[in-house]
């Protein structure tokens, strides 16, 4: 689906949506847990679709129910997983944290998997968890080092080391599986741990699930067997990651309220507010998020610790003056797309002068861009940051593989459109 979009500035309110990632995690909690749980004020999307087919796969019992939210899903959890009778072929879709979160998940339950997927994630790696089945007798086979991949065996407790530089996703993986085992466990990064944010949001819902984890800071993690996770009722807030292409339109166009997001959250993409701020945003903070118009300036944007915002901050720093630099961005490049290389390309295609570098981007603001053809690389978040881009575009842009945003934002464009976003889907 290609999008036309007609230049417009965005104004108004808009509810955005509940955090995928603790939507991800709340989930496999419940799953894990004896009993009944609800989790509440879930955002569907393919992404956690892909999740529940997994532990449905596994044994659990997922139901859709009405959520005390408007507009928002609830799903009643039975958990319990087992073993099925044959090997389990389960579809990952093109979600990341489902397949590297529910590896481990998986042998726990004692089954033979084979994981498929689509898109960049039969390609993402996953040597981290082949060097932990190396070390604890755990069968693999995984085709052409990626997807399908097939696993059978177990894991005993003992001492699991993963390299810290990589993606914290293995490392939520591990920790919400190894209380479960019959003794004690020590995890440990065996480089400085990047991504700390994520891996403190797994604890935090861990431990509303009732469970322990001793956590150094730094890069030991202490791991109690025999634990249990608790049943009960939990709800999701809203995403901070989606809330930032939001309150970029706010600064490039008129004023835009974000609602439903926590202060204080355990998400690093919280981030976004400060960062924005610190290039001259003016944001107010109340019962809502506001974002008015501002004169953005250049800076130097550390993304190691909130790497999906790399493609609205390039948008930002193109849209405002002066020169930013984004560095620690590399893992960036193993996105659903190489979104350093595709965010540069399609700005570039349209007025803007960024300039990539191995772990990072030189983005020169120019303020103004041209409007034309540009591509979404099949990638939600390049397509959402190229429409927020068009409210400084002086023609039309049209943006090829629209439909990618139903991969963590289905209503993106309704809510686009409620904010005064023109456009229509190409012919």
């Amino acid at each position: 689906m290609n999008i036309r979009i007609t230049p417009t500035r965005l104004h108004g309110s808009v509810v955005v949506p509940s955090s995928k990632s603790i939507g991800h995690r709340e989930l496999i909690c419940a799953a894990l847990a004896q009993g009944e749980s609800v989790v509440e004020n879930i955002s569907v999307s393919q992404d956690i679709e892909a999740t529940c087919r997994l532990l449905q796969a596994f044994g659990a019992s997922i139901e859709e129910i009405p959520s005390a939210y408007e507009g928002r899903t609830a799903y009643r959890v039975k958990g319990g997983l087992t073993k099925q009778g044959e090997a389990l072929t389960v579809d990952c879709g093109e979600s990341g944290s489902t397949l590297r979160f529910l590896i481990p998940i998986g042998l726990y339950s004692g089954n033979t998997v084979v994981y498929t997927g689509r898109g960049q994630l039969v390609k993402r790696p996953l040597e981290p968890y082949y060097r932990i089945f190396d070390e604890h007798g755990v069968s693999y086979e995984p085709t052409e080092g990626g997807l399908p991949l097939t696993v059978e065996g177990c894991l005993q407790p003992g001492r699991y080391a993963l390299a810290g530089d990589v993606s914290s996703q293995f490392f939520t993986g591990l920790l919400v599986m190894l209380p479960l085992l019959d003794g004690d466990s020590v995890l440990e990064s065996t480089t400085p741990l990047e991504s700390l944010s994520y891996v403190t949001m797994t604890l935090d819902c861990m431990a509303r699930h009732g469970v322990d984890v001793q956590w150094d800071g730094g890069r030991l993690f202490h791991i109690p067997g025999n634990q249990q996770y608790m049943a009960g009722t939990y709800a999701v807030e809203g995403d901070y990651s989606q809330a930032a292409f939001w309150l970029a339109a706010g600064t490039l166009g008129h004023p835009v309220e974000c609602l439903g997001l926590r202060h204080s959250s355990s998400q690093g993409d919280e981030v976004i507010v400060s960062i924005l701020q610190r290039m001259g945003a003016v944001i107010g903070q109340a019962d809502s998020i506001a974002a008015h118009p501002s004169q953005l300036t250049g800076q130097v944007i550390d993304v190691e610790d909130c790497p999906d915002l790399v493609p609205i901050l390039a948008v930002a720093a193109s849209c405002g003056q002066g020169t930013t630099h984004i560095v620690h961005g590399a893992r960036v490049r193993l996105k659903e797309c190489d979104r350093l290389h595709a965010i540069a390309t399609e700005l570039n295609k349209i007025g803007g002068c960024v300039e990539e570098e191995p772990d990072g981007l030189i983005i020169r603001g120019v303020g103004a861009l041209t409007g034309g053809r540009v591509s979404g690389w099949n990638d939600h978040r390049i397509a959402m940051a190229l429409a927020i881009a068009s409210q400084r575009c002086s023609g039309e842009l049209i943006i090829e593989g629209a439909e990618c945003v139903r991969k963590s934002y289905p209503d993106f464009w309704q809510d686009f459109a409620k904010l005064g976003g023109i456009y229509r889907v190409e012919e």
